[in-house]
């Protein structure tokens, strides 16, 4: 019998996730701020690789772009690259202990802060300085969290009844 997994609690998570990038914060919290909606993106890929994939991280990029008035494309760039190279190692992401977890999240932020770097040196517009990589970092050290609410999240997304009723 195969497994029924409700959708709309980790819907809900992606939507609060963009909600809390775009609300504003005061310009000294504003460079600590994670970067949720691909910490949100990396999990999902983890966990449900079939359902999150290139797709979702494609419209949540899109979405990104729009709401930041950043350059189109930019944000859709980086989602998705840092989407797929989390479903091709996701097998061998989701052993790993939370301290080496963390730091492939660290290498999958940095990755994605990189990319961001270079399209808008490709644009030619100014760079973001060290804002970019304080996000990085913060998201890194807010990643146990995120991890720990998405792990409670999934238990009550993937409840499973027992076939003796």
């Amino acid at each position: 019998m195969a497994r029924r997994v409700r959708l709309w609690p980790v819907l809900a998570a992606i939507a609060t996730a963009v909600a809390l990038e775009i609300t504003p914060l005061p310009d000294v919290l504003q460079a600590f701020r994670p970067p949720l909606p691909t910490m949100i993106m990396i999990y999902c890929a983890m966990m449900w690789p079939q359902r999150f994939g290139i797709g979702v991280a494609f419209c949540l990029g899109l979405c990104l772009d729009i709401l930041h008035g950043q350059l189109l494309g930019q944000n859709v760039l980086a989602l998705t690259a840092v989407t797929y190279l989390t479903l091709r190692f996701h097998l061998q992401i989701r052993i790993f202990p939370l301290w080496q977890l963390t730091a492939t999240v660290f290498a999958l932020l940095a990755f994605g802060a990189t990319l961001e770097v270079l399209i808008e040196g490709v644009a030619g517009l100014a760079p973001a300085g060290i804002t970019r990589w304080t996000r990085v970092l913060s998201g890194t050290l807010f990643w146990p969290l995120i991890m720990g609410i998405m792990d409670r999240l999934r238990l009550l997304v993937e409840s499973r009844r027992s076939s003796f009723n």
